[in-house]
């Protein structure tokens, strides 16, 4: 199915010079001068090769049509990540590479949604958002708050983030799973 370029999403399948690759990561760019593109990391899905390609926001790709299974997350062995299918309790294992970047966001009973092409597990769909505890967080500076700064801190994955001023050590914060993003504070 054609889909713009400007709709590609991490964990989408699409086809790009006759293979399949998986979608780890996109990044819209919009220079100064030209026109805005999407610049794409992804995995190929048969030999696990990464690379990169750009298209404008007006290109179409080719999204591969995949089968979704509601899964949960059990635990991780080694460098495989052992999920369950939540509709025949059959249990299979996704490895580390097709998760990438987002792995740490995985916690033991997280329902995903898994994309399958050929009985194969290639892609797997997080929340949006997921909340968190911060385990350190730099002390806010007096008068810092005019501005819109941010400083860094670090989640209880491991994760570094960068968070607003108010937050701190101890706090829950609503975290975007797709570019590690600070949303708001969990309420």
């Amino acid at each position: 199915m054609k889909q713009q370029a400007n709709q590609i999403r991490p964990g989408w399948v699409i086809e790009y010079e006759g293979k399949q690759w998986s979608v780890i990561k996109i990044n819209l760019i919009q220079p100064g001068k030209g026109g805005a593109f999407i610049q794409v990391d992804m995995r190929d899905v048969d030999t696990g090769v990464k690379t990169n390609a750009r298209w404008r926001t007006a290109d179409t790709v080719e999204k591969l049509i995949s089968e979704e299974l509601d899964c949960q997350f059990l635990y991780k062995e080694g460098e495989n990540f052992i999920f369950m299918n939540k509709t025949t309790y059959e249990q299979f294992a996704v490895n580390e590479e097709i998760l990438g970047e987002r792995a740490p966001f995985l916690e033991d009973g997280m329902e995903v949604s898994v994309a399958f092409i050929e009985a194969r597990p290639i892609g797997v769909n997080l929340p949006a958002h997921v909340t968190l505890t911060l385990t350190e967080a730099e002390p806010s500076i007096k008068g810092q708050t005019a501005t819109t700064s941010y400083k860094p801190a670090l989640l209880e994955n491991g994760l570094k983030i960068q968070v607003p001023p108010f937050i701190n050590a101890g706090d829950k914060i609503v975290v975007a799973t797709a570019d590690c993003t600070y949303v708001e504070r969990a309420k």
